[in-house]
């Protein structure tokens, strides 16, 4: 069965250019979906490619890399047309919340001596 390859993609990306370039990598204009806001010009967003097997894979990867992605997603078992941006949406957000995000660095204090003799009271 097929899979979702999923990508998030930065305000300044070019959806067309990402149409263009899937197509030209060989993915038909019914294997995948990019879904835009109202305010496509100014807003992150989000595609998605129906993938079958590694090769089609690494095709769309190295697409969506030359387009800035920002995070790419896989979904098993899931058909373009079971894709929709709710859907999509519901599956990132439950595996953002899953992840163990990098905590700020933390900086550690040497032990020191305490007082010495040189303090004077």
């Amino acid at each position: 069965m097929s899979s979702i390859l999923a990508g998030i993609f930065d305000h300044n990306g070019d959806y067309k250019r990402l149409e263009n370039e899937l197509e030209n990598s060989g993915f038909g204009n019914s294997h995948y979906i990019v879904y835009l806001t109202e305010d496509h010009h100014h807003a992150q967003f989000l595609a998605s490619v129906e993938i079958k097997d590694n090769e089609q894979s690494q095709k769309a990867r190295d697409v969506f890399q030359g387009n800035s992605v920002l995070k790419t997603y896989v979904f098993e078992n899931m058909k373009i047309s079971e894709a929709s941006y709710s859907t999509v949406k519901k599956y990132i957000d439950a595996r953002s919340k899953a992840e163990i995000h990098n905590s700020p660095d933390v900086k550690k204090k040497s032990q020191h001596t305490g007082m010495d003799s040189e303090v004077k009271f």
